[in-house]
């Protein structure tokens, strides 16, 4: 049984057929947000980032919203694989101090989670941001409206309006909130983001931790970013708000292929499109993209018979130990992404591509 199944949109299928997939096909990588679900690409991570890219080539861009900007923030730094390892560890040990029987506090899991950001990617800024090869470009979420700052009515009125608008249309969700990217100077984002009410800011060393803690900050469990260096105020949230799993216009940028390593084989828009299942199929946007995802006959073997979770953390309640387990488990067997992609690449045979779905 595989793994790992490879889908593409047209002219990537037929680049891979005629040409296979080597490094220098590569533009730009997307990382999605999606929580304890990104663990299980972490040994691909390390094995594209730390092995197969390299240091040298054509620019590439890293795209990232949530967990997703952490991962291509790691990915950035010069000893890519063991940031990328590091992240794990600290992901499936993450604890916080809350009452017995209840679950900790927004502002709890923000400071802490805020504290380790700082520590492995705020103090090591400068190296994040002169990797030769690699650019990097972190969605935010900016409320607008009654979400332009966070309350407790403020905030879940918003967003009831928020869900409101966007059930009518992605674009009527940009009354009440707007795509905010914070990304690398040095080359622009070859993606044009004329689909969504979008703005684009510098990223720089002393804003790329509140960045990336803004693009983790998931409402309701994280408090809201209010404050980053080179923005203008307002409460930022999760990168997923916006663009969940990144369904951009990649048709439209210029020469080279989009790989996304990712953890189904969906492309989402944004995470109020989740309900909306017609948003959820491949458009032409995506005619150049190749997308990595589990085959869902592996993920049923996997603990519990799925990939972790935001909602292990209730189901597990405070027996850390036991999630923790369940979690390492999946990120070893994940390695199996990892093998059979390094396997595809080891030579310049053709690859067969699924068309996306």
């Amino acid at each position: 049984m595989k793994a790992l199944q490879v889908l593409a949109g047209p002219r990537a299928r037929e680049q891979l057929r005629r040409h296979g997939l080597s490094p220098a096909d590569v533009r730009v990588i997307p990382a999605a947000a999606g929580g304890p679900k990104g663990l299980a690409l972490l040994p691909l991570d390390r094995f594209l980032f730390g092995h197969w890219l390299g240091q040298g080539g054509p620019t590439v861009h890293l795209l990232g919203a949530s967990i997703g900007a952490w991962r291509m923030a790691c990915a950035c730094l010069p000893d890519a694989d063991a940031a990328l390892a590091q992240l794990g560890e600290d992901y499936i040990t993450q604890q916080y101090e809350h009452s017995p029987g209840r679950p900790p506090t927004p502002t709890e899991v923000s400071r802490t989670f805020g504290r380790k950001i700082e520590r492995r990617l705020g103090a090591r800024a400068a190296e994040v941001l002169s990797h030769p090869q690699r650019r990097l470009h972190v969605f935010t979420s900016r409320g607008r409206g009654l979400l332009r700052r966070e309350g407790r009515l403020r905030s879940p009125v918003g967003y009831l309006g928020a869900f409101a608008a966007n059930a009518l249309s992605r674009r009527a969700l940009g009354g009440w909130i707007e795509r905010v990217v914070f990304g690398d100077t040095r080359d622009p984002l070859p993606v044009p983001l004329t689909d969504f009410r979008s703005v684009h800011l510098p990223l720089r060393a002393d804003n790329l931790a509140p960045a990336v803690l803004a693009s983790c900050s998931i409402p309701f469990w994280l408090d809201a970013v209010p404050r980053i260096p080179g923005a203008p105020p307002g409460a930022y949230w999760d990168g997923g708000i916006t663009d969940y799993h990144l369904h951009l216009n990649y048709a439209a940028m210029g020469e080279g292929l989009v790989l996304y390593p990712h953890f189904q084989a969906r492309v989402v828009p944004g995470w109020l499109d989740k309900a909306w299942k017609r948003r959820h199929r491949a458009s032409p946007a995506l005619d150049n993209l190749v997308l990595l995802a589990p085959h869902p006959d592996w993920l049923r073997t996997l603990p519990n018979g799925k990939l972790p979770d935001r909602g292990d953390f209730k189901a597990y309640g405070d027996d850390h130990a036991a999630r923790q387990r369940d979690w390492r488990r999946a990120l070893a067997e994940s390695q199996r992404l990892a093998d059979e992609f390094e396997q595809l690449v080891s030579s310049s045979a053709a690859v067969e591509a699924l068309p996306l779905v």
